[in-house]
């Protein structure tokens, strides 16, 4: 049998088992990837670059991880919803459910981040998981193949390293600055003027510190230049005037937005992360995770007997009866009680 899957078929079977719904299981796992970033700290900050590891790696995935933990039972809880008239004497709520299993594929320019945050979303969900570190950052992948599943719920979860390898487009122009680097983590910044828009460097996304230069005439043309090409990830605008970036956020579509500042949206678990159209479908951090990991049940529960107050829906029609079952079903909220 292909071991991944037996792989499939054991962690299918656990999710039927009920093992990952309870919240004391969720935040026993939860609690056990808090310690895996406690316990593991100095090893994860020599696999990747100390300072940047501890703010952008370490901090933001230990926030989310807390975070979850805060609020966990709330985020499973019901949440009830307006009725109208014709549902009055019901329980109308939504039901946060785990998919089931779920697979996460980790990229390789924040291999620690982009691989536990939406881990914690899916453990918070209550899923099974199937994790895919990048093999591109080998030496996080690592760690994360062989230390932190001594942390998580054997049964429940599966790591699965290697890959195909991606390459990436060609970065023609002229390069006008950077490109060398002393330390493999830490590869230097490169800046490349006279780029025309159909050109690799253009099209495609760019994972590395590579900046490509475009002059434009107006803020018209940079407006139009960006609408007429994918929705991006993230777009940031820099000016003097908040005029301009109020104008750029308002006349533009992106996944997020920052004004004079880059990145920094990305550290607020209370706002969503993520793109829209190419540039993906769907957010998570905080809340977000959960609910992106869950699926949103929605439930109506009458009790039996009721019949006679409904029956008006059945026939023989009549104008009276469909005028009152119209008056009933309208969307909006009603404290009447019927009698």
């Amino acid at each position: 049998m292909d071991p991944f899957s037996d792989t499939l078929r054991r962690l299918r079977e656990a999710f039927s088992s009920g093992r990952t719904r309870p919240a004391e299981f969720r935040a026993m796992q939860l609690k056990g990837l808090r310690r895996f970033l406690q316990e593991n700290k100095q090893l994860l900050q020599e696999a990747l670059s100390a300072f940047e590891a501890e703010v952008s790696e370490i901090r933001i995935s230990q926030n989310e991880i807390d975070l979850a933990l805060r609020n966990l039972r709330s985020w499973m809880k019901d949440e009830k919803v307006p009725k109208n008239l014709a549902t009055q004497l019901d329980s109308a709520f939504i039901r946060k459910e785990p998919f089931g299993l779920v697979l996460i594929i980790a990229p390789w320019n924040y291999p620690l981040n982009l691989t536990l945050v939406p881990l914690v979303g899916a453990l918070a969900a209550g899923n099974c998981v199937v994790l895919k570190p990048s093999e591109f950052s080998r030496s996080t992948e690592k760690i994360l193949a062989e230390v932190l599943p001594r942390y998580l719920d054997q049964v429940s979860r599966a790591w699965n390293v290697g890959g195909p390898g991606v390459g990436w487009g060609g970065g023609k122009g002229r390069e006008a600055g950077g490109g060398e680097s002393r330390d493999i983590r830490l590869p230097a910044p490169t800046v490349l003027v006279d780029v025309r828009e159909t050109e690799p460097v253009m099209q495609e996304e760019i994972f590395g510190p590579i900046l490509p230069i475009v002059n434009v005439r107006s803020l018209d043309e940079a407006i139009d230049f960006i609408n007429r090409r994918e929705k991006p990830l993230a777009l940031y605008a820099f000016s003097n005037s908040n005029q301009v970036v109020k104008r750029v956020l308002a006349q533009t579509s992106s996944g997020g937005f920052c004004g004079n500042d880059g990145f920094m949206h990305m550290t607020l678990a209370s706002l969503p992360f993520g793109g829209v159209g190419a540039s993906g479908m769907g957010s998570y951090h905080g809340k977000f995770s959960f609910d992106t990991f869950s699926h949103h049940r929605a439930c109506l529960l009458r009790r039996p007997g009721l019949e006679k107050i409904y029956s008006i829906r059945y026939p023989p029609y009549s104008p009276r009866n469909l005028r009152l079952l119209l008056v009933a079903m309208e969307a909006r909220s009603c404290s009447c009680t019927l009698l």
